[in-house]
């Protein structure tokens, strides 16, 4: 059943027989490493969870033609290492600030070759080498909407993408959002629905872009973002 899903996937993203092998290793070792930071270890389950809810980044034009990409917080690797496998020509940085999260992420992408994607170890508003530095940012279930935009606008070279995995959307948490990236130099573009599995429901796609430079102030000192959010 499981593989079957990954070839459809496989099929569906027009990804080959290599990229497949290395879905189906990342699901197999995340089922046996008890190691895993995620709550979702069953393939049954993570063929969706993580892979298939991933991979419907593809259909997006910045993602596809992206020649680098951060996914922040990256925790267990996803979005980051599926988007890694699927491009293979991009190189993809892996943000995670936890120790033991960063270690396991190593060890995966050793253990299933995926020489393209790398980790890094800081918080996403201490890391100065990552400033401007990236077509497109990635962020699945980290935090309220004006947390990730203040994270992922430095992040961005101008004209860059931030795609942000959102479930059903509520409008004044939106009208929130849009006020903080304008403090940022963001500017929403558009709020995809997607379903990239059969039982998938109120999944969003959050696409924001870098238009103008953001403001030196920005990112503030660690945990600012998340303590006074912009946008309030």
């Amino acid at each position: 059943m499981t593989s079957g899903r990954v070839v459809d996937l496989a099929q569906r993203h027009r990804l080959d027989e290599r990229a497949r092998d290395q879905l189906t290793a990342l699901l197999a070792l995340i089922e046996q490493d008890e190691r895993a930071p995620t709550t979702v270890r069953d393939p049954a389950l993570g063929v969706d969870l993580h892979l298939a809810d991933s991979l419907v980044a593809l259909d997006l034009a910045p993602v596809r033609t992206a020649k680098t990409i951060a996914d922040i917080g990256s925790g267990v690797g996803f979005p980051g290492l599926a988007l890694a496998v699927a491009r293979r020509e991009c190189e993809v940085r892996l943000v995670e600030s936890q120790g033991r999260k960063t270690v396991y992420l190593e060890e995966l992408l050793a253990q299933v070759e995926i020489p393209n994607a790398r980790v890094i170890r800081v918080r996403a508003e201490d890391w100065s080498g990552g400033v401007c530095a990236h077509d497109v940012v990635v962020a699945r279930a980290l935090g309220p909407q004006p947390v990730v935009l203040e994270y992922a606008a430095p992040l961005l070279r101008l004209g860059g993408t931030l795609v942000d995995w959102r479930g059903a959307r509520v409008h004044i948490e939106e009208q929130r959002a849009e006020r903080a990236a304008d403090e940022l130099g963001l500017a929403l573009v558009s709020v995809e629905r997607v379903k990239p599995f059969e039982e998938a429901r109120d999944r969003h796609l959050h696409l924001f872009m870098k238009v103008r430079d953001t403001p030196a102030k920005f990112p503030r000192r660690a945990g600012m973002a998340r303590k006074r959010p912009l946008g309030a």
